[in-house]
């Protein structure tokens, strides 16, 4: 289901959420990685979907992040937009998951994961609204309930966030 399609089932499920679970590579950044001689790692991020981050946590909606690969980068980036749950190196992801449900309460129809490729899917799986980017791997894009139209690292994040902060009469 593209970004363009909102219908009933997707509404119904965007306004039970209350926490949204992001991948790093490939949904907040384009998943490529900028080396440098001496083993640094560059990332790009699009401040649009920082701002969605923003929107979010506005509304009321927690933000948990999940990713395999250490970032000290991002851990500042996520931390200067007011994300609390972050885990990174985290390759295993659904006991992170988990965790962050058990400290708020939550249940698996309140919780959207985002992700693009197959070590999100556990998440997705679980989560009651499964998100992707538009350049998500095809067995990733097919489990999805929603797929955005931009591309990881270009909005996408901004995306999701419209539709959900939409569908709960958040958006101003």
């Amino acid at each position: 289901m593209t970004g363009t399609v909102i219908d009933e089932a997707l509404v119904a499920r965007a306004l039970k959420i209350r926490c949204v679970f992001l991948d790093i590579d490939g949904v907040l950044t384009d998943c490529r990685l900028w080396l440098g001689p001496d083993g640094t790692e560059w990332k790009t991020v699009h401040v649009r979907d920082g701002l969605g981050i923003k929107m979010l946590l506005r509304a009321g909606i927690e933000v948990a992040v999940i990713s395999g690969r250490p970032s000290a980068a991002m851990q500042l980036r996520l931390e200067s937009l007011g994300v609390s749950h972050i885990a990174l190196s985290t390759e295993d992801k659904l006991p992170e998951y988990e965790r962050v449900q058990a400290r708020l309460g939550l249940d698996d129809a309140a919780c959207a994961a985002m992700g693009d490729d197959t070590p999100d899917l556990p998440l997705m799986q679980r989560a009651g609204l499964a998100l992707t980017v538009a350049d998500a791997h095809p067995s990733v894009a097919s489990r999805a309930h929603w797929q955005s139209q931009h591309n990881g690292g270009f909005g996408a994040v901004r995306e999701a966030a419209d539709l959900i902060l939409a569908a709960q009469g958040k958006l101003g």
